[in-house]
């Protein structure tokens, strides 16, 4: 276990490998299963990265809705 978190924590002192990573990921993904599926994919992975995010700032969800959505269609 003390090794993947020292390979971690590499990873994230050297972005340009962590980007590697990441793109040999999705490339995987895309070749895997299609470029649709893929976006799909990176959607929810943002999506869940950012309900995270708002947890962690104890952030409001309705805030957020009222950031994104506008005015016109709130009511």
């Amino acid at each position: 276990m003390e090794k993947w978190l020292q390979i971690w924590q590499w990873l994230l002192a050297n972005k340009r490998w962590l980007g590697v990573l990441a793109g040999t990921i999705l490339g995987l993904f895309y070749l895997i299963f299609g470029f649709l599926k893929t976006l799909v994919f990176a959607l929810f992975v943002f999506l869940g990265f950012y309900i995270g995010k708002m947890a962690d700032d104890r952030e409001d969800w309705r805030d957020v809705i009222d950031r994104i959505v506008p005015q016109q269609f709130r009511e």
